[in-house]
């Protein structure tokens, strides 16, 4: 009597593994509507203290928080300059508003 083949093991742990990757995305979409009253208090509450986004690194400051920082702050040293930081190649440029838009008329 031969016992199951390998490649049936396989598929099946394979078929488990799916299974358990589906279910995560069932399980964020439950927790989300269940959260969704906190989160609002939240953004509520960050809104009346005035605080910024969260700082997602500690290293360089365009990295810490990404839309506080200038839009040179990156090749401050120089233009062509390697990056300093591990997290500048971890993060993706914040896309700012267009620089060539024209000024408001003061009144």
């Amino acid at each position: 009597m031969t016992g199951p083949r390998p490649s049936s093991i396989a598929f099946a742990l394979l078929a488990v593994a799916a299974s358990g990757f589906l279910l995560t995305f069932a399980d964020a979409a439950f927790l989300r509507g269940a959260r969704l009253p906190v989160r609002a208090e939240t953004a509520g509450l960050a809104a009346r203290l005035g605080l910024t986004d969260i700082a997602l690194f500690t290293e360089a400051r365009y990295t810490r928080h990404p839309t506080q920082a200038d839009l040179h702050s990156a090749f401050q040293d120089h233009p062509l300059a390697f990056e300093h930081f591990p997290t500048g190649s971890l993060h993706s440029p914040i896309r700012h508003e267009p620089l060539d838009r024209k000024a408001a008329q003061p009144d």
